[in-house]
Formats: structure tokens, sequence, C-alpha cells
């Protein structure tokens, strides 16, 4: 089976992942508390204008508008019935926006949690867990993707049953965790335990991060623990949000602005990264920074945490210490709406 995915890597430094889908679905008219992954069907045009946005500005990897779209989240909105038909929609949707590109770009089919807690921890079996995430992964596969992205895991049993099910498609598989807790997971998982863990998968993932969390500082120290534990042949993922959210007249806000997530893109690359993004509050014009400020530079030394802080502000781990902490939650039963930021 070709990979894609594998072959830009081996002829790049670096690739540029999306921005976030959620928030700029919001701003599209996507109404409050309903799920992005409907639009697949009910709106496909917008969802098409959405991933031609990414393309335009440089996206390398485009993940699929499907985050939410196992049975058990889209239970929410009683269309469990419907996973089959949403991520083959949302992957063919990629796959024909991709092809007016005139460059090679990945379709990465996005599978993100249950919003459930395996046992011991909660009520789903090992089993059901995986049976949903082999429905997701089956219909992506069908759908045309290049890749499968498991994306924002806070808890090693639910990593390893979406991992065990997208493997079976043959499809190269990418994952990335969510450290938003005093810079570990809500499971209580520091970044160099997830990279023990993930080195433990087989078929090994062809790549490997973190995602979203308490803001772009946050996301860098988390890719510096995983660059401090990883193998020489690692590919690490950074997808940080754009700053962290505030309310600003009932809406929803990211604090980041251009140069925070160009300073940002920066130090994931001195940090080790090689697949650099966008999460929550990434607009294709704050991904557009991001491209510019990669472009031709040249990667230094890994930051240290008085680096990272005087470019990115105050680690909130560092400031949870003092009573201080910040959080910003996307999936699961932290944000279960928030899908792909």
């Amino acid at each position: 089976m070709s990979n894609l995915l594998a072959d830009l890597l081996a002829e790049r430094d670096y690739l540029l992942a999306d921005g976030a889908t959620g928030t700029n679905m919001m701003a599209m008219g996507l109404p409050p508390g309903q799920a992005p992954d409907l639009w697949n069907v009910d709106a496909p045009e917008k969802v098409t204008r959405l991933h031609e946005s990414f393309i335009e500005v440089g996206s390398d990897i485009i993940l699929t508008n499907t985050f939410g779209s196992n049975r058990h989240r889209l239970k929410l909105d009683k269309a469990e019935g419907r996973a089959s038909e949403i991520n083959e929609a949302g992957a063919r949707i990629a796959c024909r926006a991709r092809e007016a590109a005139g460059r090679p770009v990945v379709v990465a089919g996005s599978m993100g949690p249950t919003g459930e807690l395996i046992e011991p921890h909660g009520t789903m079996t090992r089993e059901a867990a995986e049976d949903a995430f082999s429905e997701q992964a089956e219909a992506l596969a069908r759908g045309g993707v290049d890749v499968l992205w498991i994306e924002t895991i806070f808890a090693f049993a639910e990593l390893e049953a979406a991992t065990t099910a997208a493997a079976r498609t043959g499809l190269p598989v990418v994952s990335t965790m969510t450290f938003d807790t005093a810079g570990k997971t809500m499971m209580g998982d520091s970044p160099e335990k997830a990279c023990e863990f993930i080195h433990g998968i087989s078929p090994r993932l062809i790549a490997h991060g973190a995602n979203c969390g308490a803001g772009p500082a946050m996301l860098v120290d988390t890719l510096c623990a995983f660059r401090r534990s990883a193998l020489e042949d690692d590919v690490i993922v950074a997808k940080g949000n754009c700053g962290v959210p505030k309310t600003v007249d009932g809406a929803v806000v990211y604090s980041g602005d251009n140069a925070t997530m160009a300073r940002y893109a920066r130090l994931a690359r001195d940090a080790g990264a090689r697949i650099i993004g966008g999460c929550c509050g990434t607009t294709p014009e704050r991904l557009k920074a991001i491209a510019d400020s990669l472009e031709g530079y040249v990667p230094g030394e890994i930051p240290d945490t008085a680096a990272i802080e005087a470019a990115l502000g105050p680690i909130p781990r560092r400031a949870a210490k003092k009573g201080r902490q910040r959080r910003s939650r996307r999936a699961g039963p932290a944000a279960p709406d928030a899908s792909q930021g």
C-alpha cells in the first residue's frame, strides 16, 4: 500500500498540518451545540471550503471533519446509526478538496475519543470501544484517506483500542494525546510515560505527539519531554491551540495572534517536531503565520523553560503550583463538543 505521508516525510524536513475545525465552522454559521460532523452530509460545501482554505495557505496534511464521528459521540445528536455514512462522506469531501491542490496533500482520517472511560475507570468495555473505532476506521478507509489520525486522547486504554482498530485497515496511523492537567493527561500520565507506552504499540505508529492542551507554552513544553524520550527516528507532531480561550461578549475567543503562533511554530521545530499545525482557535490566517515562520527556518537548540515562557508566556503546569492553573479542554469528558478545535 502506498504511504504518501511517509514519502513526504522522507522528502522534507517538516510538514504543515491544518488548523481548527470546530471553531472555524462556528464562524461559518455552525449552530451552537451542533456537531460539526453532521455538516459532512448537511453542508458539504462549507466543509470543502474550510479544507480548501487550509490548503491555500500551505497545508500538507488536512484532517477530515470526523473528530466526533464514532457511534458513542454521535449519540448526542441521535445519529449513532449514521457513523459509517458520516465518516465516509467526510473522507470523500477532504479527498475532493485536495484534488485541486496541484501538489501532494495528505488526507488524514480524524478519530477523536468516545467521550467515555474504559473499564475499570468507567463503564465502557475495551471491546465496545474497539468496535466503535473499527466502524469509524473502516468507513474512513473506504472514503479514501491516506492515514488514520487518532487525536485528543487522554487515556492509554482508549489509545490502545483506537490504534488496534485503525491498524486493521492497513493504513498508517498517527496519534496525538492531550496534556492539559498540570503538564499531564487527565489520567495523570506524563509525556515521558506516554512516549514509553506509544513505543510499545504494534504495528508502530508513523508519527505521534500532542495536540490541544492549555495553550502553546504547555504544548511546546510537552514536545520537549517527548524529545527527551524519543527514539532516533520518531516523527513528532505538534498541533497546539491558538493561545488560551476566554469569553468575550458571550463568545469564546482564543488569545493567540499571528505573532504568537509564529513563535510557537519555531519553538516546536526547535523541540523536534516535524509535523506542525494548529488546534482550537487556529484560523487559516493563523496557519499562514505558522507557514511563513517556518519557511527557511533553521531549528535551534531545544528550548528550555525560560525560552518557552519568554516567547509564549507562563507554562500552565508551573503556574498550577501557585494555584493559577488555566485549562483548555477539548474532548471526552473534558469538552465533548469542541471537535477539532
